[in-house]
């Protein structure tokens, strides 16, 4: 006998913050549904629920204009008729970085529990594509069902059910399992989140209308619980849903229907559930599909807002963060509230419709003020916190140079230990002065008594190798905190040099000496000439050698680099590719049987530019002509919505010149070689990215994910239809054998390809120029053209092979955290003049964030484990470590000498008390 069947009717919306309308457009419709939705709460007792999209953001844009509505929404919320949570807001999980997808977590699941009832479900309702990690991260949160609507080819993709083909399961329930074990019960919308929307109240139409919903909502369905959502993308609350639902009743009185809210549908679920169900492991990216509406192509739509996101990221959580954590070791207070602010204001603009670049042009305008406030907000708090930790350094031993001596500290906080080549600007001879006294008499005497003629020392007495530019006289101020502003002027220098040995979360101390009679003859001894200082690195004019690599530039301007230590060459690398793109912001679509154009072969300028002890740097000059636009015809088809891969427009006879000018550098201590571009793009309709033969016909490779190095397939699934076989990466990508690879890291690069021609070439995209949004309706986007100037920074980096990759990939994971510099004074202080916290070793771990904990005050460190090899985390502490949640909540005994991590495992480790400090 059949049983009998419960269809859960769940309401909600899906809320676009922004999207085919500016944020302030949306935000008005938000008040008014919300206003409906308390409206309909009030004078409809059967109207039990209604789902806010997971995303505690929605609460907080309708109290930014109705904060007296807030006791009246946690009431509503302690009443179950709302639920808050778990996230701030729905991201792209692929285009924001693994800490932004934990704070997203972490502070949405805070500003639930202001509300009141927390929603602890997994939700996923419209990402393009699903980390690998989730099922980990949801456990450690204490979650333990996911909902989303892509990535799984089970009952339906592109919001469609489907027959045909690969089914990865036969339900629409299954078991979600992240790599290192851990699991979910996964639920795919399988007929979409709207799949109950608009029900009717009329029978007739109701009749019909349920024929249909029930039999594909039963059809994959793996008990007789039915999930029907009553809702979509900015869908207005149905107010007569209570009607609509009794007329349901009454045509199908062998059916339950339920208003009902997402924990009793999966309590119902659960109960009910076969034995043995689908296990899909780590990513859900749409893979067993046709490939067009993987929607990746979004990872190269505005690649600018990508870049601004990677630096504004980086600064928060591997810069501010770190800093302010060790001068809370020390003393400071740590600034929770003003990180929460940041936090927030930056992941505004992480939402899928947001970062993902497909939204209209209006929303870009908006999402580059954010970053701008989040990353000034992160610069002050880095900075206040370098300042306090230098004022504690004992810098009183350059005094043996002059009371002239100017010390600065540099502070590397990426959490790996290595030596990099930094610049920065330092100040000497200030003259502060007051409104009584002139400016330009101020400065004057300031340019007298000043210069740019001096040494750099390190606080050993070495001197080293430094290019020192003298920027002039210019006028500056401090703030203290116990009385006005402070003007001065000052002499300004810009130092660039090699700082050595820096520890993974620590500083080293310098100082600039001005060429003065005060600096005594003793001091002069001591500031030896740097072993390194007279070596240049510039074997020729068009090849670089350190210890390591060799790097030459042909005369096409490509790359041919040698592997000292393996001996492997790679030839070919940094060929740019042009090709025309007639697809939208969504879905890259090149014209059919049209040739990319290249710089292969082509004579390229090639001048080297920078000959220094610590670095040289060879400038590549390309002239290309490129077609300035795709043909006429394009223009048509998008306005009368022609599908984009129906579409047969070409690329414009017209073109325009494209000059490429390339910067390849090569450190002294360099594992890599680091690569800079940068062009002035004038052409519409195109796509521009660089490419790099690894050798090696590999028939998987390795791109850095959300909290995992992920294995992916190079030739895709049968069912892939599409040409582009693109994918998502978070720093970097890989490609290697046995005894040899290559990874190519980046700035905010976030898409490639591995090219299926036996050579394992990756492809980087650097820009994608396109004119519509897609989607749904025709939505002009002139400024996704991208025209203008554009640059892209990149390392190439050469390893061993499967064995000896994880060294390569700590290079990747370092290279988009800068140095930190501080000036300081001479003064004394309880800090060694060099000095490092933090100290940890452990076989294929990554290094993730140090922060301090909001609830225990403790301080926080995250690692990952990059195999699926147990390994150990050896930590240097004083204190009595322990293991925590992803939630920074403790989970375990005191973590012994070395802290035992299981394969792909997410690994947080609390520190009470303080950090332990160690001199060198």
């Amino acid at each position: 006998m059949k049983a009998k069947q419960t269809v859960h009717v769940v309401s909600h919306t899906h809320w676009d913050r922004e999207w085919y309308m500016p944020y302030e457009a949306h935000h008005v419709r938000l008040i008014e549904t919300m206003n409906s939705l308390l409206d309909t709460f009030e004078r409809d007792p059967e109207f039990r629920s209604f789902y806010l999209d997971g995303q505690t953001i929605v609460f907080e844009d309708y109290l930014q204009v109705h904060p007296e509505k807030k006791e009246l929404l946690q009431r509503l919320s302690r009443e179950g008729k709302l639920a808050a949570g778990p996230w701030y807001v729905l991201q792209d999980e692929f285009l924001t970085s693994s800490e932004a997808n934990v704070r997203n977590l972490q502070i949405g699941l805070r500003d639930a529990r202001e509300i009141g009832t927390v929603s602890r479900l997994g939700y996923f309702p419209d990402s393009f594509g699903n980390m690998g990690q989730a099922a980990q991260i949801l456990r450690q949160a204490g979650i333990g069902t996911a909902v989303f609507g892509r990535g799984v080819k089970a009952t339906g993709f592109n919001n469609q059910t489907l027959d045909s083909g690969h089914l990865e399961s036969p339900f629409s329930e299954l078991i979600w399992e992240s790599p290192d074990g851990s699991e979910v019960l996964g639920i795919l919308f399988a007929n979409w989140y709207n799949n109950g929307m608009e029900i009717p109240v009329d029978p007739a139409e109701a009749r019909v209308y349920w024929d249909q919903r029930l039999e594909q909502a039963s059809r994959y369905a793996s008990t007789p619980h039915l999930l029907l959502l009553n809702g979509c993308d900015h869908q207005p609350v149905q107010q007569n849903l209570s009607a609509a639902l009794r007329t349901a009743r009454e045509l199908y009185p062998e059916t339950e229907f339920l208003h009902s809210d997402y924990d009793s549908y999966i309590r119902s679920l659960r109960a009910e559930l076969p034995e043995e169900l689908t296990r899909i492991r780590g990513e859900l990216r749409g893979q067993r599909t046709d490939g067009w509406y993987s929607l990746v192509n979004t990872a190269s739509a505005r690649v600018w807002i990508k870049q601004r996101n990677q630096q504004a990221q980086t600064l928060l959580e591997k810069t501010a963060e770190p800093l302010a954590a060790l001068a809370h070791t020390l003393g400071s207070p740590y600034p929770h509230a003003l990180f929460r602010y940041a936090w927030k204001t930056l992941m505004q603009n992480h939402p899928h419709d947001s970062i993902c670049g497909c939204s209209v042009d209006e929303v870009y305008r908006e999402m580059d003020i954010r970053f701008a406030k989040s990353t000034e907000v992160g610069r002050n708090l880095a900075r206040a916190s370098a300042d306090y930790i230098s004022s504690r350094i004992d810098t009183s031993g350059f005094s043996a140079y002059g009371a002239d001596a100017v010390p600065f500290t540099v502070y590397n906080t990426s959490g790996y230990g290595e030596s990099r080549v930094v610049t920065l600007e330092l100040e000497w001879s200030r003259r502060y002065f007051s409104q009584s006294e002139n400016p330009v008499e101020i400065a004057g005497e300031v340019e007298r008594r000043s210069h740019a003629a001096g040494i750099l020392v390190d606080s050993h007495g070495r001197q080293l190798a430094a290019e020192i530019t003298d920027l002039g006289v210019r006028f500056g101020y401090d703030l203290p905190d116990d009385r006005f502003r402070q003007p001065y002027m000052a002499r300004a220098l810009r130092i660039t040099f090699e700082a050595d040995d820096l520890p993974g979360m620590g500083y080293r101390s310098f100082a600039w000496i001005p060429v003065t009679g005060e600096v005594s003859s003793e001091a002069h001894k001591a500031a030896a000439a740097d072993e390194g200082n007279s070596v240049s690195l510039a074997v020729s004019a068009n090849t670089l050698e350190n210890p390591l690599l060799r790097v030459s530039v042909e005369p096409d301007g490509s790359l041919t680099l040698l592997d000292k230590k393996t001996g492997v060459t790679y030839a070919g690398l940094g060929v740019y590719e042009d090709a025309g793109d007639i697809g939208n912001e969504y879905i890259f679509y090149q014209p059919p049987g049209e040739a990319p154009i290249t710089t292969a072969g082509l004579k390229a300028e090639i001048t080297l530019v920078e000959d220094m002890p610590w670095r040289a740097t060879i400038e590549i000059m390309h002239q290309l002509e490129i077609p300035a636009a795709a043909d006429e015809r394009l223009a048509e088809e998008i306005r009368t919505m022609v599908l984009f891969n129906e579409r047969l427009s070409g690329r414009s006879a017209s073109t325009v010149p494209l000059r490429i000018v390339t910067r390849v550098s090569l450190e002294r201590s360099g594992a890599g070689v680091k690569v800079s571009a940068s062009f002035d793009n004038q052409a519409c309709d195109h796509r521009l990215r660089a490419l790099f033969p690894a050798g090696i016909d590999a028939a998987v490779h390795y791109a850095d994910s959300v909290f995992e190095v992920a294995e992916r397939q190079t030739v895709p699934a049968p069912e892939w239809k599409n040409p582009s076989y693109c994918h998502h990466m978070q720093t970097f990508v890989d490609v290697h054998g046995p005894d040899r690879g290559l990874v190519i890291a980046g700035k905010g690069l976030n898409e490639y390809e591995v090219l299926q021609d036996g050579k394992g070439t990756i492809a980087v995209t650097l820009l994608r120029a396109v004119g519509e949004l897609g989607d749904w309706g025709v939505f002009p986007t002139p400024e996704a053209q991208c025209l203008g100037p554009c640059e892209a920074e990149w390392m190439i980096i050469p390893h061993g092979g499967a064995a000896d990759r994880y060294a390569a990939y700590r290079e990747a994971y370092a290279f988009p955290v800068p140095a930190f510099t501080a000036d300081t004074r001479l003064h004394g202080g309880e800090l060694p003049p060099d000095a490092g916290w933090l100290h940890w070793s452990g076989e294929r771990l990554a290094f993730s964030s140090l922060k301090i904990a909001e609830d225990s005050g403790d301080a926080i460190a995250r690692w990952y484990n990059l195999s699926g090899e147990d390994t150990g985390l050896k930590l240097e502490t004083e204190a009595a470590a322990y293991e925590t949640t992803i939630l920074e909540e403790a989970a375990g005994a005191p973590v012994g000498a070395v802290l035992a991590v299981q394969g792909f495992k997410i690994v947080t480790v609390g520190i009470p008390g303080t950090l332990r400090q160690k001199g060198r």
